[in-house]
């Protein structure tokens, strides 16, 4: 993944240029800020147009970056200005209701003294981070007294660890579709097979894009970013390499239980058509019999008793003898 390099005529400048004191400002209902010596985080939740056009009169960002802010088809992606970087990311966030593993985006604008991120509030990292720099002033000074940029790292760093506990729910799952493959009746684990399957290739869909994008944080020297981050953002590229590779496994996994669930129902269905047609077979002959000395021609000969009884038990030998040769050659 490439980092755009943008130009652009000057925009206004943030008419707050300040230095922000050290305590807690809100601006408005929907737009939250911590402000911590140099730095200033600000954080909006489900951000719409009032929200932009805020972002557009205080600060010099790109009308383009803030129609991205509300759009949810954006590519995770790096655009690099003169005096700031726009990044898109995507997170997992399972939705129960469609049982399956939907993308989350994270809009991040950063410059040398501020961060700014918009989000739809479901990030639950997110989101307690910034609560605990809010209400906790030590949490505020370690998060924030070293630089944007480790802020930044701060906060992809929480938001990736969030996707181990969605990726040990999907092994979970794993496990129990495989309990059920074995069991009574393997045609039960059909739809879940099915449903396992989509959540694997949505989650790795989220994941792929920003692993590159990641890496490419990891790569570049970057101006807003004191420490060295080839070690910090390298360390969340490991992480995000390592989720990326378990889902391959997962889906590697998935593939062959559904081979293994067609196998097994595939067997039991023959099974039954094997049983089904030993039967048929058993009782073609007996009903030809039965049908021949049905017919009403006259002279029949059961109309004694010992010749009807002879006829039970030719049927009867006709049965023993079918079913020995059935033996024989192990059909059944």
């Amino acid at each position: 993944m490439k980092i755009r390099r943008i130009t652009r005529p000057p925009i206004r400048r943030r008419r707050d240029a300040g230095v922000a004191k050290p305590t807690i400002t809100r601006t408005e209902p929907s737009i939250k800020s911590i402000a911590w010596q140099k730095l200033t985080w600000v954080d909006i939740e489900q951000p719409t147009e009032m929200e932009t056009e805020y972002l557009a009169e205080h600060y010099p960002f790109h009308t383009l970056d803030l129609d991205d802010c509300r759009s949810k088809m954006q590519l995770p992606k790096i655009d690099e200005y003169e005096d700031y970087f726009f990044m898109i990311f995507h997170f997992p966030v399972f939705n129960p209701e469609a049982r399956v593993t939907t993308p989350s985006q994270v809009s991040i604008f950063i410059a040398e003294d501020y961060l700014i991120t918009l989000h739809q509030g479901d990030l639950k990292p997110l989101v307690t981070l910034f609560r605990a720099c809010e209400t906790n002033e030590k949490t505020r000074e370690e998060s924030m007294g070293r630089s944007s940029g480790y802020l930044l790292y701060l906060i992809l760093d929480r938001l990736v660890n969030y996707c181990f506990p969605i990726l040990n729910r999907v092994g979970e799952n794993i496990d129990e579709v495989e309990d059920r493959i074995f069991g009574e009746n393997p045609r039960a684990a059909l739809p879940r097979v099915a449903v396992l399957r989509r959540d694997i290739i949505a989650f790795r869909r989220i994941i792929r894009p920003q692993t590159e994008a990641v890496e490419t944080l990891e790569q570049k020297e970057w101006p807003v970013f004191k420490e060295d981050p080839e070690i910090y953002f390298g360390d969340i590229a490991d992480h995000l390499r390592k989720i990326s590779g378990t889902l391959d496994d997962y889906r590697d996994v998935v593939e062959g239980l559904s081979d293994t669930n067609d196998v097994m129902i595939t067997f039991r269905t023959n099974e039954v058509i094997r049983v089904l047609t030993i039967i048929a077979t058993i009782t073609l002959p007996l009903t030809l019999i039965a049908s021949i000395l049905g017919m009403n021609i006259y002279p029949m000969p059961v109309e004694s008793p010992a010749a009807f009884a002879g006829i039970l038990v030719a049927m009867v030998c006709i049965i023993g003898g079918m079913l020995a040769f059935f033996r024989s050659r192990r059909w059944i």
